[in-house]
């Protein structure tokens, strides 16, 4: 067996934590600045696999290691700070979030405090969960990987010490395999890729090489700064160049895991000794764990306090408060838990601690977010969920990162006129509205909605890699139906010169009226928000109309501009949903009147309240009169 690095103290670890967590915490706080500070995670991942992996192997080659002791070890480091976060979140949870909000909340500080967040988030997340990015928790993904991984590593080099196989080779295989296997998957299942720790192991098991190949390395001062600087370059060009549009983490990831680990391997280069080593940097490093916990839940919960985006300086404060707590768990928290004699009790209460935790957060389930905490009427308005049920999910309304093909009975076959409906799950939305429609106008309807996808030819997404190909497929589709109308409607956040070059095609190859909808309302924090956020300042309920939602950019002027003299017909949304009093909320005074089920989908009440606005204009021309649908 190779001889692994010593268990003498590196501050220069503690300041590449440093790094590693003021990237991530920079990342969220200003991700308009440092675009790809996440991979800040891919560097603990490798400290987190060198130190551990060192621990294990030194402890192997003495015949002293234990797993008890290990996952002692492991209680003592990991659960006290998040044992206070977890508990602390359930009780923001409890005083500013919506029932079901609080309810999804409450499931994640269960997957949490059993350290599957990561695989609770893969199976929840894709287009339909728009509430991702607001998820207190959603961080916490990292640390699910870390511990699943030490659940198998320490077995895995148990059973090689056995067999007398080489620790080095042993980590190198499996870190080769994991990664063929990241970027076999990047493509086709990006979501599992992201968040499953077979596709990331290599990241930890890049640190664990490095750990059972030390005695190998040169390590004279001009090899080491070599190392250092290079490894330091290939962590900055992830940092500054990388961004959340790239298709990570793939080949891209290799960038900050290699910087990692060269960096690890060169504790005397210059800069590891004079800038790592330096006492700011290692002070962040001590207080890297909680900072790492407490930042994102902070933004969250400050956001959905205000109601409203945070500003520049508003970020800044809550990342020295976040920094501020973290000095505090640690120094008040951690190090009495974490050092000292390993007493069982310890481990026991915080074990128990946990345990009661989770439990917490069945309860809250179970209890359906503590619903009770709203006036009946406020409930259930702010209770009401993406209602999909007409979308025909799986049939004509695909996930992409699922499914690349649409069914035969996508086409109301032998009807006309026949509306092509084309576009993402906004457009999906519109589907109860043109049934409804249909009651009463006769003509059919052929729907082609894909998640997160909009009607435009020759656009790639990285998060979304089949997009496409099923536009493509779309457009084929289109030249054999010969759809009379083409309805193109999405959230239009990007993309509209490829918009209008698709309006071109269609025009050309099809000889089809080409009608785009302009986006609907975007309702920042949900529509079901703003229900809560009206109802707390002023103890009533919403207005038909109210200001709290933002308008879709780009504007209904720019649209017209791009997409008329390619020969479309424009309609817009917003005149049809909003007024001068703000955007429309509700059609009635129940719950299913609201409008709007989360940011951008609208309701079925909402669908067929903007459809019946415009389906003469949609099936005749701009020539019809519109409807009156004033509610």
């Amino acid at each position: 067996m190779l001889f692994p690095p010593s268990e003498r103290y590196r501050p220069d670890i503690d300041g590449l934590r440093a790094v590693a967590v003021l990237a991530v915490v920079f990342y969220h706080a200003f991700p308009e600045a440092i675009g790809g500070g996440f991979v800040g995670v891919d560097i603990f991942f490798v400290i987190s696999g060198f130190l551990i992996t060192g621990i294990i192997a030194r402890e192997l080659a003495s015949d002293r290691f234990s797993l008890t002791s290990f996952y002692a070890r492991r209680v003592r480091r990991i659960f006290p700070a998040l044992i206070v976060v977890l508990g602390v979140v359930l009780v923001l949870g409890w005083l500013w979030m919506l029932p079901g909000p609080y309810a999804q909340l409450s499931s994640d500080v269960f997957a949490s405090a059993a350290f599957s967040a990561n695989i609770a988030l893969w199976q929840h997340a894709g287009y339909f969960d728009v509430e991702a990015a607001k998820k207190p928790l959603l961080h916490l993904w990292s640390l699910g990987i870390e511990e699943q991984f030490y659940l198998v590593w320490p077995l895995v080099l148990m059973l090689a010490g056995r067999l007398r196989l080489s620790l080095n080779w042993v980590a190198g295989a499996i870190a080769v395999a994991s990664f063929v296997l990241n970027v076999a998957l990047i493509a086709s299942s990006p979501v599992a890729t992201f968040y499953l720790p077979f596709t990331r192991a290599w990241e930890l098991l890049a640190g664990g090489a490095l750990a059972c190949g030390w005695s190998r390395i040169d390590h004279g001062e001009l090899a080491s700064n070599v190392r250092g600087g290079a490894g330091a370059v290939l962590i900055a060009i992830a940092i500054f160049v990388l961004d959340r549009g790239r298709a990570f983490p793939g080949w891209w990831a290799a960038l900050p895991v290699v910087g990692s680990a060269l960096v690890l391997s060169a504790p005397l280069a210059w800069g590891c000794r004079h800038l790592l080593a330096n006492r700011p940097m290692v002070w962040v490093g001590l207080i890297s764990y909680p900072l790492y916990l407490w930042h994102w839940p902070l933004l969250v919960f400050f956001a959905i306090i205000k109601f409203s985006a945070l500003t520049t300086l508003e970020r800044a404060l809550i990342v020295l408060l976040s920094i501020l707590l973290a000095w505090a768990t640690y120094r008040f928290v951690e190090i009495p838990f974490r050092f000292g004699r390993p007493r069982p009790l310890k481990v026991a209460s915080l074990a128990s601690a946990m345990a009661l935790v989770a439990l917490a957060g069945v309860i809250v389930v179970r209890n359906a977010g503590f619903d009770f905490r709203l006036p009946e009427e406020i409930r259930a308005m702010a209770q009401v969920t993406t209602q999909t049920a007409q979308w025909r999910v799986g049939e004509c309304m695909i996930d992409l990162s699922h499914q690349t093909a649409f069914a035969d009975s996508c086409v109301d076959r032998d009807r006309r006129p026949l509306v092509m409906l084309w576009g993402d799950s906004t457009a999906g939305a519109l589907m109860p509205g043109l049934r409804k429609a249909q009651e009463s106008r006769d003509f059919g309807i052929a729907q082609f909605t894909s998640s997160s996808c909009p009607p435009a030819i020759n656009v790639d997404i990285a998060w979304q890699p089949n997009c496409r190909a099923i536009n493509v497929k779309v457009l084929g589709l289109a030249r054999q139906l010969k759809p009379n109308i083409v309805l193109l409607h999405s959230s239009w956040d990007a993309h509209l010169d490829h918009v209008a070059e698709t309006v071109a095609v269609l025009k050309r190859e099809t000889g089809a009226r080409v009608v785009v909808l302009g986006g609907v309302p975007w309702w920042q924090r949900g529509l079901p928000n703003e229900v809560l956020r009206y109802y707390m300042l002023h103890h009533a309920l919403i207005p038909v109309h109210n200001g709290g939602a933002r308008l879709p950019d780009p504007y209904d002027e720019k649209m017209r501009a791009a997409l008329v003299p390619e020969g479309a017909e424009f309609i817009s949304a917003r005149e049809a949903l909003c007024n001068a009093d703000g955007c429309l909320t509700r059609v009635g005074s129940k719950a299913s009147d609201i409008s709007a089920s989360d940011g951008v989908h609208l309701t079925e009440k909402g669908s067929v309240f903007l459809v019946g606005a415009i389906i003469d204009r949609v099936l005749v021309g701009p020539t019809q009169p519109t409807a009156n649908a004033s509610p």
